[in-house]
């Protein structure tokens, strides 16, 4: 999507707590602020307004039209919010991925260049103005811009094991690979998807199931499936594409990724080849129709380089020119294509908030030494995706921190089996802690945001050690609102620690009316039921979740973030249905959340455990080592916390323990 008009000034630079105003109109698609923004920048947007388009009853607020099923063929700049929401990119580069305001947005910038405003509209221009009042918080610092440290170069030795050129089944060669990514799965996905891209389905079976929640969703569908070609013997792991909804069929950028058999320098090394669809052709193989590329690869090379730069993430590009280079060749459909020879190389960010190897070790010290959970649970390795040490050496608990756990939806109508039960009872007993377990009803994430904040209010009377709160499911959410939105919420937590938790939404919430029903068909007849659940519902839809990280993408107190996933040998029946489903996005899900969708934001990541979405805290009849997991991560956090300088003094309040006269 390029810009239709772009009306330019230039204004004297912005600082700190300076703020200016803009009017946006239905005749300027996209305006340039004339603000330069530094990657880092913390830049405030907060807009009043309306527009009105002839099409429709209502009028646009600057969080734009409530999606209709016609959204389904519109192309809008930016697919999956509201027609007419306010709008921004950095840069006029046609890979700059526009990002939604809305009313407000508060958030750091992710590349450096010229800040440009806009509209969600395509078509007809509607009557009516926005204004925007934007101001810089805070500038970046140079240092923070800058990349300080070491990355190794791909040198001939790794070229020798990088085939040139794709091939399909029958061993016919193909797109030319036209470059390489250095980064974990995680960092991949994460970047593309930020910027833009959607994992294309693997067969009409996913096709299908996507297919079904997205219209149920009213999302935009741009996943149709591409073939299957050949690099290091084995099919693509990923394929990856972005285009305008209306055009898919016909155009979209694409490419597909293998991960390399081999790392750099300790880096996993993904080998991609990326083509640019611009119609359709004859198959020169079969007769048939397919799709016509740019003869241009390099183009597309480029785009894909220009796009995952944009999502902030990327640290360093190259290009090298390997030996034994392709200029010319046809790919396997029999169309000529061109390149200078050279292959982009692109390096991701280093991790930095991946603490995952460090948390592992007390889950297994704590699961080896202390075994809480009483029973014979088998190695560390069966329960976690990164197994650790076991010799950790555990010592005692901090007592300055309560402990209190916010529970997921429907919580009410299972109270006989209440989150982390066993180890809440542990950490009391043994270890003298407070622990507190508060049960919100079925409501929004904003009802309850105000429950939680009423609740910290009370205790904070009669106790001012601060809590160490851990959100389940949808208690992430909840607990994220009520951080981020109510008044004195945060000055009494000392850490926000999610498992398992809805951040980012759920495709399985996108379903309903569906999904909605068969839930009530399941507890209408449980009297203890508390809330609305279709409210609840609607709070963990992903537009809704996705909408408020992007008001409130920094966490406000230290976040740590801890997912689950399953495998389809291990999903119980109960969960077979839902689990199918997501597979059909990511099949590292946990039957009822994606694994990426369990990060929060700017989080401290403590990797994942191997279990379905219940059995994490809920004593759902199957095994898992809860008690120990709820241990391991209080120890760990208070770790962390003090390596930080953030741990408040001990309490000096006695602590009882079993030699006390508690039974365990």
């Amino acid at each position: 999507m390029r810009l239709s008009l772009i009306l330019s000034f230039t204004l004297p630079l912005l600082v700190s707590g300076e703020s200016r105003k803009v009017e946006i109109t239905g005749a300027q698609p996209w305006i340039d602020t004339g603000l330069d923004v530094n990657a880092g920048d913390l830049v405030r947007f907060q807009a009043e307004g309306s527009l009105q388009y002839s099409d429709a009853q209502q009028a646009a607020s600057p969080e734009g039209l409530a999606r209709g099923w016609r959204d389904l063929i519109r192309a809008l700049p930016l697919n999956e919010v509201g027609r007419g929401a306010l709008i921004g990119r950095i840069g006029i580069s046609e890979a700059a991925r526009p990002f939604l305001i809305g009313e407000r947005r508060e958030s750091r910038m992710l590349v450096s260049g010229r800040l440009f405003l806009g509209l969600n509209s395509a078509g007809a221009a509607p009557t009516g103005s926005f204004q925007v009042t934007f101001e810089i918080i805070e500038r970046a610092s140079t240092a923070s811009q800058t990349f300080q440290g070491t990355l190794p170069e791909v040198t001939e030795k790794e070229f020798a094991q990088i085939p040139r050129r794709v091939v399909d089944k029958d061993n016919n060669p193909g797109d030319r690979v036209n470059f390489l990514v250095l980064g974990t799965e995680e960092q991949v996905r994460a970047a593309l998807l930020s910027a833009g891209w959607v994992v294309v389905d693997r067969n009409v079976k996913d096709t299908i199931l996507r297919g079904a929640l997205g219209t149920l969703s009213r999302q935009a569908y741009l996943t149709m499936p591409m073939s299957e070609l050949m690099v290091f013997g084995r099919p693509q792991d990923y394929g990856f594409a972005m285009s305008d909804p209306v055009k898919t069929v016909m155009a979209r950028h694409h490419f597909r990724l293998w991960k390399a058999p081999f790392q750099l320098d300790g880096l996993t090394l993904w080998v991609g080849a990326g083509t640019h669809d611009v119609g359709f052709d004859q198959d020169q193989r079969t007769g048939g129709v397919t799709h016509k590329i740019d003869p241009d690869t390099d183009k597309e090379r480029d785009f894909i380089g220009d796009s995952l730069s944009n999502s902030g993430q990327v640290v360093k590009t190259a290009y090298v020119t390997p030996p034994d280079t392709i200029t010319t060749a046809k790919t396997a459909h029999g169309q000529e294509f061109s390149s200078d020879g050279r292959i982009l190389v692109i390096y991701l960010k280093p991790e930095s908030g991946n603490r995952a190897v460090q948390f592992a070790d007390y889950f297994c010290s704590v699961l080896k030494q202390n075994n809480p959970d009483s029973a014979d649970l088998g190695p560390c390795s069966k329960w976690i995706e990164t197994p650790g040490k076991e010799d950790l050496q555990l010592g005692e608990l901090p007592s300055a921190y309560r402990v209190l756990v916010v529970p997921g939806i429907m919580n009410t109508c299972v109270s006989d089996n209440p989150a982390y039960a066993v180890g809440r009872k542990v950490l009391t007993e043994k270890y003298g802690l407070t622990t507190e377990i508060l049960s919100v009803p079925n409501d929004s994430s904003e009802d309850n945001a105000k429950a939680i904040a009423a609740y910290l209010e009370e205790q904070w009377k009669k106790d001012q050690r601060p809590y160490l709160i851990f959100g389940y499911s949808k208690g992430t959410p909840d607990i994220q609102v009520a951080l981020a939105t109510v008044p004195g919420v945060k000055e009494k937590v000392a850490a926000f620690v999610s498992t398992a938790g809805a951040s980012g939404g759920s495709p399985i919430a996108d379903s309903l009316p569906m999904q909605l029903d068969a839930w009530l068909g399941r507890v209408k007849d449980r009297a203890g039921c508390k809330g609305n659940l279709a409210e609840g519902f609607k709070s963990l839809k992903k537009e809704v979740r996705q909408r408020f990280l992007s008001s409130y993408p920094h966490p406000a107190v230290p976040t740590y973030s801890l997912a689950a996933y399953t495998s389809v040998d291990r999903v119980p029946k109960t969960a077979a249905q839902t689990y199918r489903m997501l597979a059909a996005f990511d099949k590292q899900n946990d039957a009822q959340l994606l694994k990426l969708d369990q990060i929060i934001p700017e989080s401290t990541f403590l990797g994942a455990v191997l279990s379905d979405h219940l059995n994490v805290a809920l004593n759902m009849g199957a095994t898992f080592p809860r008690a120990a997991l709820l241990e391991s991560l209080v120890r760990f956090v208070a770790a962390d916390l003090a390596r930080r300088g953030n741990a408040p003094a001990q309490s000096s309040a006695p602590r009882k323990t079993w030699a006390d006269g508690w039974s365990k």
